[in-house]
This record gives C-alpha cells, sequence and structure tokens, in this order.
C-alpha cells in the first residue's frame, strides 16, 4: 500500500481527511510517524502558497508524497477576510474564541442577507522530485449572529451551509464531509491520485 503523507499537526483536520480518504489504497501517515516532524511556516500570501509549500517541505522531508491544505473563510461583507489569515485573524495564537469574536464584532450590525461568505480550501499533493498537483474545494454560506453547535472547529459554529439552515458545527462529522470545502477538496484530490498512480517515494532524509 502506498504512503501518504497529511503535512498538518491540526488534529482536527487530520481525523477529517482520515475519514474521507478511509478505504483509499494509501496509507495515511502522520507527523507522529517521523520523529523530528518540521513545523512549516505559513507565510505564502495565497491560500495555494501556502498549501504547495508545505506539501513540498514534508515530502522532501519525509521522502513520500504529501497532501497539505490550506483553508480560508471569505466574508465578502470583509471584502473576502479573513482568506489566507484566517487562523490568526486575531492574532499569532489566536484561538478559535478570539477568531470567532472578532468576526462577529466586525459583522455587528451587518444584516443576514450581507453576511454571505465562502470556505475555499486549497489541496496540494507534492512528489518527493518537488513536482506539485492542486485541487480546490469551496463551500457558501452566511456568517450567523450567535455560535451554534457542538461540532467542529474554526469558524464552524458561525458558518451557515447554504440550503441547509444550519452550521457546519451542528452537522454530523459525516453530513460536514459531504458538503465541507475540505470534503469536496479531499475528494478531487483522491480522484488525481488515482488518476496519477501509484507515486514513488524518494530517498527521504
Amino acid at each position: 500500500m502506498a504512503s501518504l503523507v497529511v503535512a498538518s499537526r491540526n488534529e482536527h483536520k487530520i481525523k477529517e481527511i482520515q475519514a474521507i480518504l478511509a478505504g483509499q489504497a494509501w496509507q495515511v501517515l502522520t507527523a507522529h510517524d517521523f520523529p523530528g516532524f518540521p513545523d512549516v511556516v505559513e507565510d505564502g500570501l495565497t491560500l495555494e502558497a501556502n498549501a504547495v509549500k508545505k506539501a513540498k517541505e514534508i515530502a522532501a522531508f519525509t521522502g513520500c508524497p504529501a497532501l497539505a491544505d490550506d483553508t480560508g473563510l471569505e466574508v465578502d461583507a470583509l471584502g473576502g477576510r479573513p482568506g489566507v489569515y484566517s487562523a490568526r485573524f486575531a492574532g499569532v495564537h489566536a484561538t478559535y474564541e478570539d477568531n470567532n469574536r472578532k468576526l462577529l464584532r466586525l459583522l455587528e450590525g451587518t444584516p443576514l442577507e450581507k453576511r454571505t461568505a465562502r470556505f475555499r480550501c486549497v489541496i496540494a499533493i507534492a512528489e518527493p522530485d518537488g513536482s506539485t498537483h492542486l485541487v480546490e474545494g469551496k463551500c457558501e454560506g452566511q456568517i450567523g449572529f450567535t455560535l451554534k453547535g457542538e461540532g467542529g472547529f474554526g469558524y464552524d459554529p458561525l458558518f451557515i451551509v447554504d440550503g441547509l439552515g444550519k452550521t457546519f458545527a451542528e452537522l454530523s462529522p459525516e453530513e460536514k464531509n459531504r458538503v465541507s470545502h475540505r470534503g469536496r477538496a479531499l475528494r478531487l484530490a483522491a480522484q488525481l491520485l488515482r488518476e496519477l498512480g501509484p507515486l514513488t517515494p524518494g530517498s527521504g532524509v
């Protein structure tokens, strides 16, 4: 079975990725499988740049094909912010709660019809030789006025999914994976991996 390394330490992301790729023809590996697994600085100006950087650095370190994603919440009333800065919207060491509070504060007084937003997830698959492949998934919705739901992470309690009337945090993990930006991007990534065929491991580090 071919190995595929998830270039992330975010346990929530890793669980979603493992769930969506379950049953596929790859052994999904994580930072726990590689001593000294590096922390990649996400200093790109776009989601694409960050995803490619993470995937390439982890593929080079492990000698295995690597999958990395970068995800951003784009709020129309805020000119597309927080976008690439979603994880650190309220500061470098911001918690999910900090980011949600800032988002609600900036949208205070904005009516629901003007709180349109979308999640974008860009996934990069990097081979040990440095070649990369990109796919993208989107999910449209609106930003609610209060936190709703106990599931998910990040902005999930505020993001109301178009057509469902519920936040990501109100959905079961299976429901979320069916409609989410990351779920859509990962299904495209799985299709791409099948088309690429076996990816040859490199020499590692």
